[in-house]
């Protein structure tokens, strides 16, 4: 019995002709080199199935043929790094917006990211967590 949709973490063959010349691995040495890598196509849906799922990286299933969270979580560290993510990121949300697939009014800003400057005036409104904070 055959699944009737592909599972939303897969990374289906159109998607990859888009970003296969974004994700390239570098090519192997030739004296000592090493354990062939996961290609990048393996690695990338491992990352979306923890995105997708929020497991830790140690959680991720060895699922048909998925590397392991370790692997996955260095191969999105490399490309963060060689800024291939940020690339990669942009090509996705430029694919979307032509399909008019994003609802920007539901867009989430991750508060971690944004710098506290050090002896900025503090904030005078009172913030709803302070009194939680000093019941508990």
């Amino acid at each position: 019995m055959g699944r009737s949709e592909p599972l939303k973490w897969r990374v289906s063959d159109p998607l990859w002709e888009r970003l296969e010349p974004i994700l390239t691995d570098p090519p192997r040495r030739f004296r000592y080199p090493g354990r062939a890598r996961y290609g990048p196509r393996h690695c990338l849906e491992g990352i979306l199935y923890v995105l997708r799922h929020g497991v830790p990286w140690r959680a991720l299933p060895r699922l048909e043929g998925l590397p392991s969270g370790q692997t996955c979580w260095r191969r999105l560290d490399e490309w963060e790094r060689a800024g291939v993510w940020a690339a990669l990121l942009e090509r996705l949300q430029q694919r979307l917006a032509e399909a008019e697939r994003i609802d920007w009014s539901r867009a989430i800003v991750d508060a971690s990211l944004v710098d506290a400057k050090r002896g900025a005036p503090r904030s005078r409104a009172a913030s709803a967590a302070a009194p939680a904070a000093v019941s508990t």
